[in-house]
């Protein structure tokens, strides 16, 4: 039987080998794309695994190591070691100043050893960088001279900014923020506990979410695609099966002819497949997924993922074939009777409601993203678990949306295509709604994309009408140990040089002044007399002018009493930029302001990356603190460093699903073509003209799609917002006029899809077609 079945897949005739030749090919693009998604995402992780050396020194990456990290640093002299973020063009650049404290110091991947000082490693990116630009803008940040570069193994991403540079232990020991460490961390920042590295990688409060709804919303159409291909030509394949029983063959016999047939399209597909992954892997590599392309050796799924989709696809393409015989199975003549299945009812909405209920329930009852002791893990599951289950209901409420979609147009039809295509739909909407689910789960994913990034993006939308602002003004917070070390004054040296940058505009010095707050005190504390417990922050008006970013003061104040927001969106609570606010004057003198510590260092620009930059570097010699100087963009950038990564995944989830799915359309509407070919000819025979017979199958395509995809588009809309609520408190806000249009490109090129098969009508329905086979 199992040559037989070879013989007829292969030698079966024209219409055999197309068939399977056709399989072959949807098999092959669903099998490279799934690999390429699980690549994808496999890669983030991978890159994230590469940051776990910036760990170090942070108690967080020190929790998973316990007692065998304890023993192996026996015997180990310790490193100083001490992580700073530097910004160059808003790119940040990872800065790590070490000091040996003898020969067994642990050193970090990438480098044969520890820099000594006056030395320094730089990742290749970053030496270009060193090479191009003018020395004041960045060379003169970083003492010593280049000895080498750091290697892959120490390198996120092949654009990854990082510098190694060594130092005397006497330089570190009395830095504040310097640590003596026995072992660099190995701990990645999605496994890090507590006490992590700021800005490093992705924690685990992020990447869990992320990666578990990204591959929930890539496999879904990947995986309708795969079983659109394995589905292609059931019927015909159902009645050739059904002639061999009647001349003898058992329903063994002929099960297992229908399973070599379809595991063998699947396994050359699944073949083809891993070649056409390979090829794109170059490809995918260049994807930002998180902000950062990606190792091309990185780019490969896990092994468990390689063997899944190896024996898995095959494995469920014999399945599928068997289940296609079971009127078959049951008698030779089963295939004849052609018996209307059971309408689906209304109690298909049930896992949908579900998944509504759940997502609902942790935003207005539970409130669990507010709860801070809340277990990622359980997190993630919880959002992952709702979402799956709106995505598995949908598509499962889905024919059930058709069947009331076929009634619609049946009510309203009043020319014969739309009274065919209604009754067509009404007999099999399962069929029917199975040709556009891909298409309405991209609807579904890229909507509740936009909707989450619109709502979270919206308090930055006005920094627009201040951009010159956001990226030519520069602010150095001295905050933590830093702060105690500043003094009243800023160094001569920093005055007299920013003065002579070409490009800088103005310059203002924000400080602290302690404010009394007499009703509240710590427990225990005496009645009478004030606690100071907090700061207001203060300026000067006569450099504030300077400085329009920050805003103005009153007309005739010296001082004014300010409360920046420099993260925000450049935005203020009340929905004010800091450059259109005008601020309290404060009581204080010039001669008593002076005498306050500084907080914050303000330099204006005129947005140039010269100025910026030879600015930075200038405040940077004076205060080298944990983060360097930035600009308000780049602030916002860094606070909004995990939504970008939102973004990014969001970007390559739409723009794989949306060609996916017109891929599974596209071979949905063929197969339903060559399946029906024959009632089709037997129409045509009858006087049923062939323009009513395209408008036939473009209506019973047209309604599916329209009514689902609504349907898709509030669910999206109420996901989003159950999310948001229950992660941010926030409400959900109207995309931009760009999603609209989106949309109707996505349901315009899906038309256009359906189009494009409506030529195949006239060669698939000749008088051939219509004899019995």
């Amino acid at each position: 039987m199992i040559r037989l079945g070879l013989r007829l897949s292969i030698a079966g005739g024209r219409e055999s080998l197309s068939r399977l030749i056709l399989i072959v090919v949807a098999v092959a693009i669903g099998v490279g794309l799934l690999l390429a998604t699980l690549a994808g995402l496999n890669a983030v992780t991978k890159q994230n695994a590469r940051y776990a050396w910036l760990e170090t020194g942070y108690r967080g990456s020190d929790a998973s190591a316990g007692a065998q990290g304890r023993a192996t640093t026996a015997g180990v002299e310790p490193v100083w070691w001490r992580l700073r973020a530097d910004y160059f063009q808003g790119r940040q650049i990872g800065r790590v100043d070490v000091a040996a404290t003898g020969p067994t110091s642990p050193t970090p991947p990438g480098i044969p050893a520890l820099p000594a000082p006056g030395q320094f490693y730089a990742s290749p990116k970053l030496v270009a960088l060193l090479e191009t630009n003018p020395a004041g803008e960045l060379r003169d940040r970083y003492p010593g001279t280049l000895i080498g570069t750091l290697g892959a193994a120490a390198l996120p991403s092949p654009d990854s900014l990082l510098i190694v540079i060594g130092h005397r232990p006497a330089d570190l020991s009395h830095d504040p923020r310097a640590r003596l460490e026995r072992r660099i961390s190995t701990t990645a920042p999605s496994r890090c506990n507590g006490d992590c590295a700021p800005g490093v990688g992705t924690n685990a409060n992020g990447l869990v979410l992320i990666l578990s709804v990204a591959t929930a919303a890539l496999l879904f159409p990947v995986l309708i695609f795969v079983g659109a291909a394995t589905r292609l030509s059931a019927s015909r394949r159902e009645q050739r099966f059904a002639a061999m029983r009647l001349v003898g063959a058992t329903s063994a016999q002929v099960a297992t002819i229908a399973t070599v047939e379809s595991t063998l399209a699947a396994v050359i597909g699944v073949l083809i497949g891993f070649m056409l992954f390979l090829a794109m892997r170059p490809l995918i590599a260049l994807i930002p997924f998180t902000g950062e392309r990606f190792f091309t050796h990185d780019v490969v799924p896990s092994p468990v993922s390689l063997v899944v989709v190896a024996v898995g696809v095959p494995i469920a393409s014999a399945v599928a074939a068997r289940l296609a015989l079971r009127r078959v199975a049951i008698s030779p003549l089963g295939v004849a009777r052609r018996v209307t299945p059971a309408p689906p009812t209304a109690r298909r909405v049930v896992p949908l409601l579900a998944g509504i209920a759940e997502l609902g329930y942790f935003a207005y009852i539970d409130n669990i993203g507010a709860n801070t002791h809340t277990n990622t893990t359980l997190e993630a599951a919880v959002f992952l678990g709702g979402v799956l289950l709106v995505m598995s209901g949908l598509v499962i409420a889905g024919p059930w949306l058709t069947l009331l979609a076929s009634r619609l147009v049946a009510n309203r039809a009043n020319r014969p295509a739309a009274l065919l295509a209604a009754r067509r739909l009404e007999d099999n909407p399962q069929a029917g709604f199975r040709a556009v689910s891909g298409v309405v789960l991209a609807i579904f994913v890229g909507t509740c994309a936009v909707g989450i990034i619109t709502t979270i993006n919206a308090p930055a939308v006005r920094s627009h009408e201040v951009g010159a602002y956001a990226t030519g003004t520069l602010v150095d917070v001295l905050a933590g140990p830093d702060r105690l070390r500043t003094g009243t004054a800023l160094p001569a040296s920093v005055t007299t040089e920013l003065d002579a940058t070409p490009g800088v505009t103005g310059l203002a010095v924000i400080r602290d002044q302690p404010q009394p707050r007499p009703e509240i005190r710590p427990s225990g504390a005496p009645p009478g007399g004030h606690v100071f417990h907090a700061f207001q922050q203060v300026v000067s008006c006569a450099q504030l002018q300077h400085v329009p970013a920050l805003g103005r003061c009153r007309a005739g104040a010296t001082t004014a009493a300010i409360d920046p927001d420099y993260g925000g969106g450049f935005e203020l609570r009340n929905h004010r930029t800091m450059a259109e606010t005008t601020w309290p004057p404060s009581r204080l003198t010039s001669s008593r302001l002076d005498a306050l510590p500084i907080d914050t260092v303000v330099v204006g620009t005129n947005s140039s990356s010269a100025a910026v930059e030879h600015a930075r570097t200038v405040l940077d010699a004076a205060y080298p603190t944990a983060f360097a100087a930035e600009t308000i963009s780049e602030i916002h950038a860094d606070q909004s460093r995990l939504l970008r990564a939102y973004q990014q995944l969001a970007n390559v989830v739409i723009l794989t699903s949306l060609p996916i799915a017109g891929v599974s359309l596209t071979v949905s509407i063929v197969g339903g073509l060559v399946e029906r070919k024959r009632p089709f000819s037997l129409l045509r025979l009858a006087g049923t003209p062939l323009a009513t017979l395209r408008r036939v199958i473009g209506l019973e395509a047209a309604a599916p799609l329209f009514i689902t995809a609504a349907a898709s588009i509030a669910l999206a809309f109420l996901s989003a917002q159950l999310f948001l609520r229950a992660q941010l408190g926030e409400s959900l806000r109207r995309p931009a006029p760009g999603y609209f249009l989106v949309i109707a490109a996505g349901l315009g090129a899906a038309m256009l899809v359906i189009a494009s098969a409506l030529p195949l009508l006239r060669r698939a329905t000749g008088p051939d077609a219509a004899r019995n086979d």
